[in-house]
């Protein structure tokens, strides 16, 4: 089956804010790295290799990476939220470490930067961190009074509270159901056009309890009610999945050596799919994990966001 990506959020302008700046970071994350005993023996590391890590994050997979490459590596670490570069800043060695703040769909210009043409490896990792989950401030957890914005960058975009107080209700349902996969997408879409003509909605919280108020609980064991519709907000006002097949179709077959490894980590159906297809196109890819590589019973324990996690690795023709 092969996943359309939509275009959403192009029907209303929003005057771009200037991007706030970045908080002083002084504490380490706190979140934990999937995976990462699969992930090294998948990018087949060694001495003095040329690594991209396109979702660095706090640092986690990246320091272990840096630790197999040694000095005369090299590790190109790149994040869409200044924060969590900050962060990753904090734990990863100065000398043979470059952090740019962007998409990886942006590779191609950092490489330039570096005075560089290809690489040997590519990780992405497309989970979101706990350091953003526990940010009340922007709307990543369900209970935060701050703002619902769930950008990753300040300056990228209308917030999720600027795209619902607009939005046609058409546009609305088709990015809870195509991207959410919610079953009640018209329900929810109706119900928020209905509430936003006397009270937009401007908190996670607020987006939380309407979502409960028109689904409840039903059968979804220990996920929240508006796990679904916060993920496709998510996903919406990120442009997530159009930033996922570029880079799987254009920007990384042109920035990995052949023979270099990509090395992907999904969390959900939607992402996964991609990957997949792009994997296909067998003019570009050998696939090393016909089928993904998953984690442990015991990670799954110790790191429950691991449970959704899959690897999947191809090796560049």
């Amino acid at each position: 089956m092969t996943f359309r990506v939509t275009r959403f959020l192009s029907g209303y302008h929003v005057d771009p804010e200037p991007a706030a700046a970045v908080p002083p970071v002084t504490a380490p994350s706190v979140h934990v790295p999937v995976m990462v005993r699969e992930v090294l023996r998948a990018l087949e590391l060694t001495p003095g290799l040329i690594i991209v890590d396109g979702t660095v994050g706090g640092g986690g997979h990246s320091l272990k990476i840096c630790e197999q490459i040694g000095p005369t590596g090299r590790l190109i670490g790149i994040d869409r939220d200044p924060t969590m570069l900050e962060r990753a800043r904090l734990v990863l060695p100065a000398e043979n470490v470059s952090l740019h703040r962007g998409s990886y769909v942006d590779l191609p210009e950092f490489l330039n930067a570096e005075n560089l043409t290809a690489v040997d490896r590519i990780l992405v990792d497309l989970g979101l961190s706990s350091d953003q989950l526990a940010d009340r401030e922007r709307g990543f957890s369900f209970h935060a009074e701050g703002p619902l914005d769930l950008r990753f960058h300040s300056g990228e975009g209308p917030t999720a509270a600027e795209f619902l107080a607009k939005a046609p209700v058409e546009e609305l349902e088709t990015i809870f159901r195509e991207y959410g996969e919610e079953p009640h997408s018209r329900g929810l879409a109706a119900a928020i056009v209905k509430q936003r003509a006397t009270h937009p909605i401007h908190t996670a919280q607020e987006l939380a309890e309407l979502v409960a108020s028109v689904v409840g609980h039903q059968g979804r064991n220990d996920k929240h009610p508006a796990t679904r519709v916060f993920q496709a907000l998510r996903l919406a006002v990120n442009r997530e999945l159009e930033h996922v097949k570029k880079a799987l179709t254009d920007v990384f077959p042109q920035c990995l050596r052949p023979g270099g490894l990509l090395v992907v980590i999904a969390f959900h159906s939607l992402e996964d799919r991609l990957v997949k297809d792009a994997f296909r196109d067998a003019t570009v890819w050998d696939v090393v994990t016909p089928k993904p590589i998953l984690p442990t019973p015991t990670e799954e324990r110790v790191n429950p966001r691991s449970r959704s996690a899959k690897i999947r690795i191809a090796r560049r023709r």
